[in-house]
């Protein structure tokens, strides 16, 4: 199918753009989006949800129409402006250097402390997924908004700039390691991703600077009692690498390696812990301190993090988050 805008000037319905996106010519594509900023609001968003599957799916079709999706991002209303903060999160993902050239787009939505804080959480997070590919998109200003958002900013916002910050810290870990005492004022958050995805962050910056990390010791080893194991393998491997820096520092002796419930978790924190204890090198326990490793497995670490434990309630079968209260939040009934 071809479109180009001697055709009409009518937008185009949600499904015949995506047609037209993942089967026509960049510039008719490119017309065809010109077109869509004059359609109704609901239809704005089912055209850009549209394409958002179509990033899943054939991400290089749509790659090539960064820039002209952009302008979406200043949408008059701010539900559009979210569908396409997720649109550029999801191509992000995939083709990271398809967008290098929107970051200045997604750095003002995330600056712009009036903008929904939906808004402003996904532009971190499709940042963080630039900034892993590209170094460079993570400037002095780019991590000052990340840092300091971390402090005040709404929970929502604060899990996805932390998610940012261990993405920059993967792709490059120099530009955080003056940063490592900032980081580790977070590591007692209340949100279990929070304080994740910034050991995670520490971890990647340990692995090139481990001298470092000397400024997060305490606050890491305060994370040897964290709820989730995952937490606290991320801490214990970020201490292994602290001792075998020139920095003198100690280690908690417990880690409640018996309390973990699943094999997978009980693995992870082992493996760690045996690092960090037994003085072995990173190299001789399998995919400890290595930071493809980390990317590889972010992912799936973050989903058995957010998985809920257990069935549901044994009353009514809700699913009910870990480390919750001792009753049901529907039913009202222990458990």
């Amino acid at each position: 199918m071809s479109y180009t805008m001697d055709d009409t000037t009518q937008p185009l319905p949600p499904d015949q753009l995506r047609q037209v996106v993942e089967t026509g010519s960049s510039e008719g594509a490119a017309d065809a989006l010109e077109t869509l900023h004059s359609a109704a609001v609901e239809e704005r968003k089912a055209a850009l949800k549209g394409l958002r599957s179509l990033a899943d799916d054939q991400p290089a079709v749509l790659a090539p129409l960064a820039a002209e999706l952009a302008p979406f991002l200043t949408d008059s209303e701010r539900s559009v402006r979210l569908s396409a903060a997720k649109l550029f999160v999801a191509l992000a993902a995939v083709e990271p250097d398809a967008i290098v050239d929107t970051v200045d787009a997604l750095a003002d939505r995330l600056a712009d402390d009036e903008e929904f804080y939906y808004v402003r959480a996904r532009a971190a997070e499709a940042l963080g997924y630039v900034a892993a590919a590209e170094p460079s998109v993570a400037t002095p200003e780019l991590l000052a908004d990340l840092r300091i958002g971390l402090s005040f900013d709404e929970p929502e916002v604060k899990t996805k700039l932390a998610k940012a910050i261990s993405l920059v810290a993967l792709g490059n870990p120099r530009r955080l390691r003056h940063h490592v005492e900032d980081l580790a004022a977070h590591l007692d958050s209340d949100d279990e991703l929070v304080r994740y995805y910034l050991t995670t962050a520490l971890v990647a910056v340990g692995c090139e600077y481990p001298d470092g990390l000397a400024a997060a010791a305490d606050a890491l080893a305060d994370r040897a009692d964290d709820p989730d194991p995952y937490i606290r393998g991320r801490a214990a491997e970020t201490l292994g690498l602290l001792g075998r820096s020139d920095v003198d520092s100690s280690l908690p002796g417990e880690w409640g390696r018996d309390s973990v419930k699943t094999e997978a978790a009980a693995d992870f924190l082992d493996r760690r812990v045996e690092f960090a204890l037994g003085g072995r090198p990173a190299a001789a326990v399998d995919g400890v301190a290595d930071t493809e490793v980390i990317r590889e497995t972010t992912e799936e670490i973050v989903e058995a993090i957010t998985t809920p434990d257990g069935d549901g309630c044994p009353n009514c079968g809700l699913a009910l988050p870990k480390n919750g209260p001792p009753f049901c939040p529907q039913c009202g009934r222990p458990f």
